[in-house]
């Protein structure tokens, strides 16, 4: 779980909708949008809390008071997109073997857009900050098997038949392999081609009929 500890409601709220503390989740959300903004345009060293809290349009105190530190700010920036992204995921592509290019176009997606570029900059700078590392890996673990479960629905995968866990992975490898080409180039008729190769593989392998029962 994040270590980001939630908000304190205020006694003087009306309820547990109260307009201040309306007000608060709106200011949260509007950093943690802003984080992943400069994170993916900046990169980590460019990604001070005060370019973060002049972009969200707030003050560097107010940006403090949700998020004490600044690998609180960012892990759950990253955090807070990636569920939105998965939550996305889930409710636009119809699950099972007939929408399994639909399936495989939406985690493409899902990798080659501005979260992943926000996560390898978030990487990259957790492979060198001590304080952020422990974060980054227990926070990228948990998205990993979360994004591994949505692919199986979607794919309406039976891992019970040998290879289809592993092929599943190879799936999810690749988009982040895309993700990575897209850095440097947009070639979207070559990942086109990619995407439509994969699609066949997963008709091919997930068709397979199970072990004997």
């Amino acid at each position: 779980m994040s270590s980001v500890p939630p908000e304190r409601p205020d006694p003087a709220d009306a309820g547990p909708l109260g307009p201040k503390q309306e007000r608060g989740r709106a200011t949260r959300r509007r950093l943690l949008e802003a984080a992943v903004e400069c994170l993916a345009a900046y990169g980590w060293a460019g990604s001070t809390v005060s370019v973060v809290a002049e972009r969200a349009g707030v003050s560097r105190g107010a940006a403090q008071h949700h998020f004490p530190t600044r690998e609180d700010l960012f892990t759950a920036a990253v955090e807070h997109v990636a569920e939105e992204r998965s939550a996305a995921l889930r409710a636009l592509v119809p699950a099972g073997p007939g929408h399994r290019r639909a399936a495989v176009e939406g985690i493409v997606d899902l990798c080659t857009g501005p979260l992943f570029r926000a996560a390898l900059h978030l990487w990259v700078a957790a492979s060198d900050e001590e304080r952020l590392r422990p974060r980054v890996t227990e926070l990228e673990a948990r998205i990993g098997r979360e994004t591994h479960r949505i692919a199986v629905e979607l794919l309406g995968a039976d891992e019970s038949v040998p290879g289809v866990r592993e092929t599943v992975q190879g799936l999810l490898d690749m988009a982040r392999g895309l993700g990575l080409a897209t850095l440097l180039t947009d070639d979207r008729r070559r990942r086109e081609r990619v995407v439509a190769e994969w699609a066949r593989i997963l008709d091919t392998t997930l068709d397979r009929p199970g072990p004997p029962g």
